[in-house]
């Protein structure tokens, strides 16, 4: 989950800098741009970001479905799901890369709603197995809880780890995201959303093989 955390800072760095401010993990931040953009802010987007939260609640629906009456762990849908995911960006990465995506274009807004539709499904596969403070989509429930629950707020800090490792790797993503981006020149949307497919991927085959090791043990 923590790195999938990673991947997400990767993804929404690539979506905003790349796909004319749009976030395709973070809804908070396309519900906030929305809310300016409708309200008359200065050249903010409003096509993007309301594609991203339909794309975003449809694969959420999808992932709810897929993963009914499952149990709250890792189970072989869970490695459906996020492989699907790890396909779905490493695809389209590969095409990104072939075929440019421009601000404004069909294109650009087919890529924006695919890839949020699979981040809504690593959403709900995530919140299914349930790992307590890594949603791996969001960190702001996290860092209140890191805040609250410490030692400063009289709590005893705990998951204190998990839940920082959590914060700093959503950031590290987002400027691994950003580098991606800046070095890959016009190719950047795609070879950072292909390092995110492939680590996605990575993670599924990770949690499947666990998965089955636990299970013959």
């Amino acid at each position: 989950m923590l790195a999938l955390t990673f991947t997400t800072g990767i993804v929404d760095a690539v979506g905003y800098l790349g796909l004319d401010r749009v976030f395709t993990a973070n809804m908070t931040g396309n519900v906030v741009i929305l809310g300016m953009a409708l309200a008359g802010g200065d050249g903010l987007p409003v096509l993007g970001p309301t594609l991203a939260l339909v794309g975003f609640a449809l694969g959420a629906a999808l992932g709810g479905r897929l993963l009914r009456g499952r149990p709250s762990r890792w189970n072989e849908r869970s490695t459906l799901a996020f492989g699907t995911t790890g396909v779905v960006a490493t695809t389209l990465g590969v095409c990104a890369a072939v075929a440019v995506p421009v601000e404004h274009t069909v294109w650009a807004f087919v890529i924006t709603v695919l890839l949020a539709v699979a981040m809504g499904l690593q959403a709900a596969s995530a919140r299914k197995i349930g790992v307590k403070d890594v949603t791996t989509v969001v960190v702001t429930s996290t860092l209140t809880g890191l805040a609250a629950d410490s030692r400063l707020g009289g709590g005893g800090s705990e998951n204190w780890p998990r839940r920082l490792l959590a914060v700093v790797l959503i950031l590290a993503g987002a400027a691994v995201g950003a580098l991606l981006l800046r070095g890959g020149g016009q190719h950047g949307v795609g070879i950072g959303m292909v390092v995110a497919g492939v680590l996605s991927l990575a993670v599924a085959v990770t949690g499947h093989r666990l998965r089955v090791r636990e299970t013959r043990g």
